[in-house]
């Protein structure tokens, strides 16, 4: 019998489990890999992608769930991250929790980011009792926003918005939300007030 982190999810083919110094090296070319972050305002270097697994591992220790690094069971080769996070800034639909997914090219096109992220909505809700999941990336998204619709997730275009993190006119601004209640049923939108 397969003997797992007890902090760890796992799904047929992949392991979501905390972070391992070996991971960086993998972590740090993914990030650094342009294709992998054509829809962020950039690359990081070592020291940037090591920081944000450091981030990560911390908050991970801290509330026993996260963004988990995502390993393939066969192999035990790691493709990236997946999990759960609270958002860190302020719009109309804050105060959340959103699932978001990073895996390296090599592990795209063989359904991973759906399959780690079912795993991270069935501890959102089951585990955490959470009411509901968000996600958001920009308009020109169309990979990571069709994860989100096979996750179940829905989109008001009413609900999408201008990240408060990008500077006006930067053309990665405009983003689409996404949401899944605990029931899978869409969610209302929450209009254009604060929430805070």
């Amino acid at each position: 019998m397969t003997s797992f982190p007890p902090e760890a999810l796992h799904t047929d083919r992949l392991l979501l489990r905390p972070w391992y110094p070996a991971d960086r090296d993998a972590f740090a070319e993914l990030n650094a890999d342009p294709a992998v972050m054509e829809h962020f305002p950039d690359t990081l270097d070592r020291a940037a992608s090591d920081a944000m697994a450091e981030r990560i591992g911390a908050a991970i220790a801290r509330a026993g769930w996260g963004f988990w690094a995502v390993e393939e069971r066969d192999s035990g080769t790691f493709i990236g991250f997946t999990g759960l996070a609270p958002v860190t800034f302020d719009t109309h639909f804050t105060p959340a929790v959103e699932i978001g997914w990073r895996l390296a090219r090599s592990a795209w096109g063989k359904g991973f980011a759906t399959e780690a992220a079912t795993a991270a909505l069935g501890f959102a809700f089951g585990t955490l009792d959470l009411d509901e999941v968000v996600s958001f990336t920009p308009v020109g998204n169309r990979r990571s926003r069709a994860v989100m619709e096979r996750l179940n997730m829905t989109r008001d275009p009413r609900d999408d918005f201008d990240h408060p993190r990008l500077p006006a006119g930067h053309p990665l601004r405009r983003h689409v939300l996404y949401r899944r209640t605990a029931g899978g049923e869409p969610s209302e939108p929450s209009g254009t007030g604060g929430s805070r």
